[in-house]
């Protein structure tokens, strides 16, 4: 399992992105919210959109590529 965190700030497009730790795109810590532990980024991705519904979640391009733009 890999723990996985969510971008405080959007991207210029509006959605928010979820990193694995460990990313090199990941934000400043002061910038990420802690999901947890998934076994993939499928399940991050899932878990941050219930957590917050009033935003647009998405994978990080480099490190959560599965789940970048579903």
């Amino acid at each position: 399992m890999e723990q996985y965190y969510l971008n405080r700030n959007a991207q210029p497009t509006g959605e928010h992105e979820v990193h694995k730790s460990g990313c090199f795109m990941m934000p400043e810590k002061e910038n990420c919210i802690y999901l947890g532990l998934f076994n993939n980024a499928i399940e991050a991705v899932e878990a941050a959109r219930k957590m917050y519904s009033d935003a647009i979640i998405d994978g990080c391009y480099y490190c959560s590529e599965e789940a970048h733009r579903r």
